[in-house]
């Protein structure tokens, strides 16, 4: 009976059920899981069908616009309810969380009186509040997770647009019931600049759940890159990895304008309290102004930093504050505006060093990822190393500085903007100046770093380069290592024919410093001397016996090895293989005198190095499976 319903079952073909995170899936069977690996389906209820994508995009970007809404109305009707905006009413408190809902979105909104006075022309406030840009984008982040996760891979564009054309509608919703005779809202930014906070959010939540923008998107990008040659993979790696130092730096950037912001309010926190104190709003006022200066407060954090690079920012017209020059003219009563330094003294040199550091974080990065393929590619085509590693290092730390300087640039780009009232109208640093000082700052500190990034990471380099003097040595010779060697004797580089004529010896190739690499292979080490990360980088025909070295004053033997190496093995290693699975020496040979018993002949003790470098080879085994089963780990916890 069981077989029979089995067999039914069987012919049965259930429907597809959206369930699985896109993409994720397809990340699993690249590792090489087995399908009970692969994340399990959430239980279908039998009371109804899967609701269809294009509707749930609609309704999961709907829920992120109202929620956004109602929290500004929230705040904004405490404030009314504990006395403030009297004159406003319910009504007039409802329009104003509209208003602010379009302003956090970067929808401008213009206006023509304020409590009644009449503005000569009117004024347009295109002052974008970054913090409360957050509340929409970290909501869409959200909605973005659940619809990935409800889509099979490539289905994610269909409830994502009908979800963004929701969200447009929306906006305009808003600005219609928003619009006052002293407020006007335009339909078009009201409709379109809400898209860009709810889909760059939606689109990050989307790669969030599937960690595969192409599966995201739907395209194939392994696929693509199996068609692209090597050297455009090596170029793709070598841009991706410019862009993430660049990313890094401006990150550390805008870290040291917030350390800068935090100690400018603890130094002039007295005057801060001060303006509190002279507003006299009350409670319920200064809970209102102190939100309004939270949502300003990534503003000022960009502002901070556009200050330390020497660019400056204004407070309206003829208002000038920077390290070199400062104008200070009548400012609104803000309590964090306190905080401005009206002469910055002794602390200029200290602030400009906040960029100089983040480039120096960048361009150290950069070196630890070792994807600096322009420099391999120079190195290729020029003859003279130390003019290739001149001018690949100029211009990858241009391509940094220029990367880190441009995304701070659209920061103070954003974080200016007019409020239409009076002098009030020019708010922000200068995007252009921003990125000429912060790109010099930048790319100084990059520099730095890229060339100190061998001595600060040192023993690193250590570790994942051949390995020591000492260690190749004893790798090549047969015998202990000598105390030293003289040029004769000179078998890490092979050039036996320069140390016989004075020459000075070719330092053995060790990825230690970015300047001592060479692009012939003349001066490299033989591969079965390599670590097993060298080894995988420079493979050699499958089945292929690794040839020994053959010292001076030796005689070839088969294969390439020295006589003495050929006689003492009865097995040849093959690429890949370990140094415990080779072949055991054979006895040395014995000699009598005089009839006598025969003595052994002095054998080498290369056996306690041998067995270290497999110890060492079984704990990088053991190590890189624990690594493997973490991530399973990791991956099956955020499935669940």
């Amino acid at each position: 009976m069981g077989a029979g319903r089995r067999g039914r079952m069987g012919g049965m073909k259930l429907p597809s059920v959206p369930g699985v995170v896109s993409g994720v899936r397809d990340r699993w069977q690249a590792r090489g899981s087995s399908a009970a690996s692969e994340p399990s389906r959430p239980a279908r209820s039998d009371a109804g069908v899967p609701m269809p994508l294009a509707l749930q995009g609609v309704v999961e970007l709907l829920v992120v616009a109202v929620v956004g809404l109602l929290l500004g109305a929230l705040l904004l009707g405490a404030v009314w309810a504990a006395g403030g905006f009297a004159t406003l009413g319910a009504a007039g408190s409802l329009r104003l969380a509209g208003q602010a809902w379009l302003l956090s979105h970067g929808a401008p909104v213009g206006i023509h009186a304020i409590q009644g006075l009449s503005l000569d022309g009117g004024g347009t406030v295109t002052l974008l509040p970054l913090g409360l840009s957050l509340i929409p984008f970290t909501l869409a982040v959200v909605a973005g997770r659940r619809i990935a996760r409800a889509c099979w891979r490539g289905q994610f564009l269909v409830p994502f647009v009908a979800g963004m054309a929701a969200y447009a509608g929306f906006g305009v919703l808003v600005a219609l019931l928003s619009r006052t005779e002293q407020v006007s809202v335009q339909l078009l930014p009201a409709a379109l600049c809400p898209l860009v906070p709810a889909g760059l959010g939606t689109l990050v939540g989307g790669w969030s759940a599937s960690r595969s923008l192409a599966a995201v998107l739907g395209t194939d990008a392994a696929s693509w890159l199996e068609r692209t040659s090597q050297y455009s993979r090596w170029a793709g790696s070598y841009v991706w990895a410019v862009i993430r130092a660049g990313f890094l730096a401006a990150v550390a950037a805008v870290a040291g304008g917030a350390l800068l912001l935090t100690l400018a309010l603890g130094a002039n926190w007295d005057d801060v309290i001060t303006v509190y104190q002279d507003l006299g709003t009350g409670a319920a006022g200064d809970t209102a102004l102190t939100a309004l200066q939270l949502g300003f407060l990534p503003n000022m954090v960009v502002w901070a930093l556009a200050w330390s690079t020497g660019a400056g920012f204004s407070l309206g017209s003829g208002t000038i504050t920077s390290p070199f020059h400062t104008v200070l003219g009548p400012l609104p009563q803000f309590p964090a505006l306190a905080a401005v330094p009206a002469d910055p003294g002794a602390f200029t040199a200290g602030v400009l060093a906040l960029p100089v550091i983040a480039g120096l974080l960048a361009g150290w990065w950069f070196c630890r990822e070792g994807e600096n393929h322009l420099d391999d590619w120079m190195a290729i085509r020029l003859p003279l190393r130390w003019l290739t590693f001149v001018l690949s290092t100029l211009l990858t730390v241009a391509f940094i500085a220029a990367v880190g300087a441009g995304l701070v640039a659209a920061l103070a780009w954003l974080s200016g903007g007019s409020l239409g009232i009076g002098r009030l109208t020019e708010i922000g640093p200068d995007a252009g100046k921003v990125f000429v000082w912060l790109g010099a700052e930048l790319a100084v500190g990059a520099a730095v770093g890229y060339l100190l990034g061998p001595w600060l990471e040192r023993e690193g380099y250590r570790s994942r380069s051949w390995g020591s003097d000492d260690d190749a040595a004893a790798a090549l010779s047969d015998g202990p290592v000598p105390a030293a060697q003289t040029p004769s004797q000179n078998i890490l580089t092979g050039d036996q024919d320069k140390a016989e004529e004075g020459e000075p010896p070719v330092a053995p190739r060790a990825r230690r410093f970015p300047w001592t690499r060479s692009s012939t292979p003349e001066d490299t080490l033989p591969e079965h001397l390599a670590p097993e990360d060298v080894r995988s980088e420079h493979p050699t025909s499958e089945g292929e016996p690794v040839e020994d070295p053959v010292r001076p004053g030796e005689t070839p033997g088969p294969w390439g090895r020295s006589a003495a190496a050929s006689a003492s093995r009865t097995g040849s290693t093959t690429v890949g293989a370990r140094d415990t699975a080779r072949a055991p020496r054979a006895k040395p040979a014995t000699v009598r005198v005089g009839g006598a018993e025969p003595a052994p002949a002095e054998e080498t003790d290369t056996g306690p190095s041998r067995r270290k470098e497999a110890k060492r080879r079984r704990a990088e085994k053991r190590s890189a499976k624990r690594k493997a089963a973490r991530l399973a780990a990791m991956d099956r916890e955020n499935e669940r």
